[in-house]
């Protein structure tokens, strides 16, 4: 008994003396605990929408003030046409459009009946749905309000239009995500494991010395990871598109540039990971805890980053991923072209450069 609690102390100990054993046993627990406490968050928070008034009187001017003051709301355009819904819709900064019919009040005075549209942007058909579920709430206690005291009550009528996913497909949502994880994961995940294993059985040093000049090195260890990501991404638009009937309205060869900027993006991220971990155990802890969590959890593919803390909006705005589903969705399920998703086009590249800078420059380091 004696000598097995000395071999029991003794495991104890080296456990205690490895920090990543510690940090996996205790931090990652804690990390996990916190962002999915702060994280998952269904309630809506200042979301982004427009007025169409073709009214304007004080029923209309009532009933805007009430949604803008009920926290859940933010009045960000005021429309002149509804021609312009399709055009604010794809630029993606507004995410709900009221409408109001004209002579709004009268109506609602004389005939007891007003109507009132709701437009939404349904690329997102949980929190499309959210969003008109709030917003006829409100309408609702309004028309409360004004029945008070009225022998004839008086009616508002809502009637809501869903943009982009007119049956509120959730696949719509997944496909987006689900694509970009996998090839983030995918990408990042086998280049780290690749290069930390020639680290590992020694063989990267004969590469460092070899005639190939670290750029070299690089690119013919991303080449085909680069070839079977591609092919990975082609599966997923196919399936998505043949067996989920998720569209892609957008321009396919630029669906597939954007593909490949993501790819080189991940497979530049996994490279710089090679570089610090010492081990495929470390690489693949590393691409799981760095990549996957971030990933799913911040990139806006399940929840809403609006809803998040401000430290962790702060922190999705360095989450690659997120910028790619933008890009997914506008392309896919809005159909607009390089003029509405240039911004996160020129983010992912700067992003790329960046990761293959400081992989260059590890790399440098180790031959000196």
């Amino acid at each position: 008994m004696n000598r097995f609690i000395g071999f029991l102390k003794k495991e104890f100990y080296h456990i205690f003396r490895d920090k990543r054993s510690m940090l996996i046993l205790f931090g990652m627990p804690i990390v996990q605990i916190m962002l999915f406490g702060y994280v998952i968050n269904t309630d809506l928070k200042d979301v982004k929408m427009a007025v169409l008034d073709h009214s304007k009187d004080e029923y209309t001017a009532e009933i805007i003030n009430k949604i803008t003051s009920s926290g859940y709301f933010q009045l960000s355009n005021n429309l002149k046409s509804i021609e312009q819904a399709d055009v604010i819709f794809r630029k993606g900064d507004v995410k709900l459009i009221l409408v109001f019919e004209p002579d709004f009040g009268k109506k609602l005075v004389k005939n007891s009946k007003a109507n009132v549209q709701i437009l939404t942007d349904a690329s997102d058909p949980n929190t499309a749905n959210l969003e008109v579920s709030y917003l006829q709430g409100i309408l609702q206690n309004y028309n409360v309000e004004i029945n008070q005291d009225k022998q004839l009550p008086s009616s508002i009528q809502a009637n809501s239009r869903m943009y982009f996913n007119a049956n509120l497909e959730s696949v719509f949502m997944f496909i987006p995500g689900i694509m970009a994880t996998i090839l983030m994961l995918v990408s990042a995940m086998m280049t780290s494991i690749s290069i930390a294993r020639e680290k590992e059985l020694g063989t990267m040093e004969i590469l460092l010395v070899s005639p190939l000049n670290p750029l070299q090195i690089i690119l013919g260890k991303v080449t085909p990871y680069l070839a079977l990501s591609f092919i990975n991404a082609l599966v997923i638009v196919g399936m998505g598109y043949f067996v989920f009937g998720v569209p892609v309205l957008g321009s396919f060869t630029l669906l597939m540039a954007e593909s490949v900027l993501f790819i080189f993006l991940a497979l530049s991220i996994g490279i710089f990971i090679s570089t610090v971990a010492k081990s495929q155990q470390v690489a693949m802890m590393l691409s799981m805890f760095v990549l996957m969590l971030p990933t799913i959890i911040l990139s806006g593919f399940i929840f809403p980053i609006r809803n998040m803390p401000v430290p962790l909006q702060v922190i999705s705005y360095i989450i690659p991923p997120k910028y790619f589903i933008v890009i997914l969705k506008n392309i896919m399920l809005k159909g607009v072209g390089l003029e509405y998703v240039w911004k996160e086009t020129l983010i992912l590249l700067a992003m790329t450069f960046g990761f293959i800078g400081l992989s260059l420059k590890k790399f440098k380091i180790r031959l000196q």
